[in-house]
């Protein structure tokens, strides 16, 4: 392979991966499922986790859940059998509107990356995710605000 054509096609491949990573992450659309205020919870069903797909039962491993009284949504993902972790989908940098995806939270605004349990891995936040208390029964996730 000629020089001039390696590095165009090292070109193409650098801006092309982006572009092609963008599109099959958008391909796993955001669920926002739809909760229940009683008191101090919220309170998901568990069936909002399953969804049908090509007539087989699928499950999501996160929902996101919005409320009056935050301006950001809850992320709540499904981390064991029965167990649950929700958190505050909101930087403790700057405040910025946190992505997640590849098993991480990261700000698109400066740069902070969290583990799926709201532990800071990279700066500049230094301070983990606000996180929620779950609780659990035969049918629904409580999550509890306070």
């Amino acid at each position: 392979m000629k020089r001039r054509k390696f590095i165009r096609a090292c070109c193409y491949t650098t801006i092309g991966m982006p572009i092609i990573a963008a599109t099959l992450q958008s391909c796993g659309a955001i669920y926002y499922a739809k909760a229940e205020k009683l008191n101090n919870e919220l309170i998901v069903r568990k069936t909002e986790f399953i969804y049908i797909k090509k007539d087989r039962t699928e499950t999501r491993t996160y929902v996101l859940v919005e409320t009056v009284e935050l301006a950001f949504p809850i992320c709540l993902q499904k981390s064991g059998e029965e167990t649950y972790t929700a958190l505050l989908m909101t930087c403790t940098h700057r405040g910025c509107e946190l992505n997640y995806g590849g098993g991480i939270y990261s700000c698109p605004c400066h740069g902070s990356e969290f583990s799926k349990e709201g532990v800071v891995l990279d700066g500049p936040a230094d301070k983990n995710l606000k996180s929620f208390k779950t609780k659990t029964d035969s049918e629904n996730i409580y999550i509890l605000l306070s």
